[in-house]
């Protein structure tokens, strides 16, 4: 199976979005934010999904050096972990970033008290959450396996289309993942393409997927890239056998 984010209908009213994907998939990550956002749990129980839940990034900074916006940005995230709790959903969080090269140090020691008290709201709900590793600008953690003990004790959500746009695919498809983002890019710009339309080996991603025994989930732009994304790494698979 090939789990599909809400991300391609990001545009559509969320219930909407999930009515389109049931006949697609059973398996759907909510992209939670904009007129996704989960405010309860109650948009999801008319279908019988299993969910995962990308907790909200905008805005949000768990290694924020301002103790008032990092703790802010916990209490965001444990609320997506209450919501998730409620459906049986593991949920996708972004690591944190600092402004300043010099203010690394005492942003990762923030980032490291968040994720703290993000595991003791985990353990108290009974939910898991993966950290997922960035692409984009070099202020985020987690851009190249180097920050991976960073996390340590925790799960991976190996996002194939960040790590590409470092260079550093290899490096985390050898770590054990606990969660997958499938999509492709030429290696410069983050466009969430459909597979098979960048510079990705999607063959030595699904060896990947296969050996961590996950369900991947597709986050491509569109509904008709996800299709023809899922099309592509059925043949992969098929390939394989």
């Amino acid at each position: 199976m090939f789990g599909v984010s809400t991300y391609c209908l990001q545009h559509q009213p969320l219930d909407l979005a999930l009515e389109t994907l049931a006949s697609i998939t059973g398996c759907v990550e909510v992209m939670d934010g904009g007129l996704h956002t989960l405010e309860t749990a109650e948009p999801l129980e008319s279908h019988s999904f299993r969910y995962f839940i990308h907790a909200p990034f905008r805005g949000v900074n768990v290694a924020s050096l301002l103790e008032p916006i990092r703790r802010a940005s916990v209490d965001v995230l444990l609320q997506a972990f209450a919501v998730a709790a409620e459906v049986g959903a593991e949920v996708v969080i972004h690591p944190g970033y600092y402004a300043w090269r010099e203010e690394r140090e005492e942003s990762t020691k923030q980032f490291q008290k968040s994720l703290s008290e993000l595991s003791a709201g985990a353990d108290d709900l009974s939910v898991t959450f993966f950290v997922e590793n960035m692409g984009g600008p070099d202020y985020f953690f987690l851009r190249s396996c180097d920050d991976l003990p960073l996390i340590d004790g925790l799960g991976l959500a190996l996002d194939v289309g960040h790590a590409n746009l470092n260079g550093c695919l290899g490096c985390f498809l050898d770590h054990p993942a606990a969660h997958f983002h499938l999509h492709d890019n030429d290696g410069m710009r983050d466009t969430h393409s459909p597979v098979g339309t960048g510079t990705i080996d999607f063959a030595a991603v699904m060896e990947a997927v296969h050996r961590n025994r996950v369900i991947p989930i597709v986050e491509v732009d569109t509904l008709e890239g996800v299709l023809s994304s899922i099309a592509a790494l059925e043949a992969i698979d098929a390939g394989r056998r």
